[in-house]
């Protein structure tokens, strides 16, 4: 066994050197990452009696159970390791960003003899020229159809000029889409010019190919080549719609991005406007966690840290909402992942804090957008609950179970059991039903069996747990509802009431009335009706929650049928095959006669030996638990 690990003995320790430090938990889960210039001083400052913490670090300081850190040889290193743990372990405490997103880059192998223009994930320090990032992996896709088109580039993977003329040319050669420099019928001199004009088009100089297409056009159309003059107005349509989604430039023509950010409680957006050679080509909005006692220049540079930690793009400039803690660190982390400085500025004036500023609102849209949605949610859940608890005079409903019966052919019956808490379907606590007790359409009887299977099995379930000395949430079946929710009116909520009489047992129960078209018009309560308004919340959650009820039942029939167990609830009976079936079937009319048989009867049967009559006698008799 380990030694204890010595929280004040292991503090004497620290080196007086810059390091990452890692907490962790009495689970040895990693709660917490940082780095520190000095770690003998930040690690010791985190249990000093006299430290002022914040409530978040306060709590993370009470479950650290041990601690270990890496030695640096300098901050920056520090700095680069701190991020890489935080990214692998995601530790509670710590500032998250939640998205980790790549974006799409088109890629030019301008190193090839016949280049190509391709799709990537990632900037690799290669020979290739890179244009990007951009925000929809679509319009990229989009993108180089459109250039190939243009230009007639290659789209193989052949090793070119290697490989000329060993095979034929493919189809796009055929259709006029690409000169089959496979071939060697296009000189590599004529190939690189169109790869010039590719990167101009690239570079967003759109003017020249536009002229170029629509004299093309005008030049078919005189000579009455439709077809052709048809092809080129596609084109030109397409290249004029790439033109015009730049909506924003920049006469500097730098590549910058430019980030602001929102917060409310726990939880931030930032908002990323990137600009790349003078143009906005896209923005993009990221979620902070865990942010409520954080301030605003300590949330900007956690997301600074974690964002440029995972994109392979680093622009030339970074136009802040705010000065950054770290500031001079992180332009030297940047400057060494870049190759070249990086600008962190906080524009207090002109077009540049304007841009700020809008980056700003764009996350305050977002983040108001998102509060809307989640208190439509609530009235759509808790809220809807909160009503019917309201109309049924109830203290407080959680947790609902809701019960439905289906026949099948009158020799199978099947319940479904479904389960919403906080008015959301909890699928994992679903549940399903073999009615064993009961032939024909007799859904009482059904709902009979079903109740007592469900409740019977939860209590055995708790007795053996508590036996166990287990916790009962451990349980599939241990936890009752706060409201048990009949698929009908008066006659199903007896029979409900009748079974937890019997067991002695204490829930509510309400009936989902009907109307002529099978839809929950009112519910049954307490022997009277309390009508709904169908507008309301209530009333909608209760028709959500009849409709799973009812949809759970058939895709359990969907699954018999598919297994071909529809025909005789006798294939679930060990011993019982083909042939003794149709036996029990000739000697008796129906499920229930061979369920009121005796063994000694089911032995008569020619077919059926002493041991088999046994087992189907107890397969009707047994304990309703199984």
């Amino acid at each position: 066994m380990e030694p204890k690990f010595n929280i004040q003995e292991e503090l004497k320790k620290l080196p007086d050197k810059p390091g990452v430090y890692l907490m962790h938990d009495k689970a040895d889960r990693i709660i917490y990452v940082g780095k520190a210039i000095i770690l003998k001083n930040r690690v010791r400052s985190y249990f000093r009696e006299s430290a002022n913490h914040s409530p978040k670090i306060a709590r993370m300081v009470s479950l650290v159970a041990r601690f270990e850190y890496i030695v640096t040889d300098s901050e920056l290193e520090a700095l680069v390791l701190e991020n890489n743990l935080i990214k692998e372990h995601r530790p509670k405490y710590n500032t998250m960003l939640k998205d980790d997103k790549t974006y799409p880059y088109i890629k030019v192998t301008v190193s090839d003899t016949y280049p190509r223009v391709l799709f990537s994930r990632e900037m690799k320090k290669d020979k290739s020229r890179y244009f990007g990032p951009f925000t929809s992996a679509g319009a990229v896709k989009d993108t180089i159809e459109l250039i190939n088109k243009l230009y007639k580039l290659r789209t193989c993977n052949r090793n070119l000029p290697k490989d000329c003329g060993k095979e034929r040319p493919c189809l796009n050669y055929h259709i006029h889409q690409c000169d089959a420099p496979c071939q060697g019928w296009i000189s590599p001199e004529d190939y690189q010019q169109k790869v010039e004009e590719a990167l101009e088009f690239l570079n967003g100089n759109y003017g020249k190919i536009l002229k170029d297409l629509q004299s093309k056009m005008e030049a078919a159309s005189e000579a009455m080549d439709f077809e052709a003059a048809i092809t080129y107005r596609d084109l030109y349509q397409s290249v004029k719609q790439v033109s015009q989604k730049q909506k924003i430039t920049d006469s500097e023509g730098e590549d910058r991005d430019v980030i602001a950010f929102s917060k409310d409680g726990e939880d931030a957006v930032v908002q990323v406007f990137f600009v790349r050679g003078g143009k906005l080509i896209g923005r993009e909005h990221f979620y902070m966690t865990n942010v409520s006692e954080n301030t605003d220049g300590q949330i900007l540079t956690s997301f600074v840290k974690q964002f440029y930690a995972g994109t392979p793009f680093i622009p030339r400039e970074l136009l802040l909402q705010m000065e950054i803690e770290e500031e001079e660190i992180i332009s030297q982390w940047l400057k060494e992942r870049r190759g070249s400085r990086v600008h962190i500025r906080v524009p207090k004036k002109g077009s540049k804090e304007r841009l700020v500023d809008l980056a700003a609102r764009n996350a305050a849209l977002v983040l108001s957008q998102d509060r809307e949605k989640i208190k439509r949610e609530e009235g759509r859940t808790i809220g809807a609950v909160k009503e019917l608890a309201g109309l049924l005079g109830l203290e407080k409903i959680s947790r609902m179970e809701a019960f439905d019966i289906s026949n099948i052919n009158g020799f199978e019956n099947v319940g479904s059991m479904v389960v919403y808490e906080k008015g959301k379907p909890k699928k994992s606590d679903y549940r399903k039903f073999k009615i064993k007790s009961v032939s024909g359409p007799d859904d009482y009887g059904c709902m009979k069996e079903v109740l007592t299977r469900r409740f019977l099995h939860g209590m055995e379930e708790s007795r053996s747990l508590k036996e166990k000395g287990m916790d009962e949430q451990f349980g599939s079946f241990t936890r009752f509802p706060d409201l048990l929710l009949m698929d009908g009116g008066k006659g199903q909520v007896n029979i409900a009431l009748q079974v937890l009489d019997e067991l002695k047992l204490s829930i509510p129960v309400c009936g989902m009335v009907k109307d002529d078209h099978h839809r929950t018009r009112g519910l049954y309560f307490q022997n009277e009706e309390i009508p709904l308004e169908k507008n309301s919340e209530g009333f909608k959650l209760l028709t959500r929650i009849q409709d799973e009820a009812h949809r759970f039942a058939i895709e359990y029939h969907r699954s018999l049928r598919s297994k071909e167990q529809v025909h005789s609830l006798l294939d679930d009976i060990p011993g019982v095959g083909p042939t003794r079936r149709k036996a029990l079937m000739k000697a008796y009319k129906n499920i229930g006669d061979i369920r009121e048989a005796s063994v000694e009867e089911l032995a008569g049967i020619p077919q059926i030996p002493l041991s088999v009559a046994k087992d189907i006698y107890s397969f009707f008799h047994e304990s309703m638990i199984n």
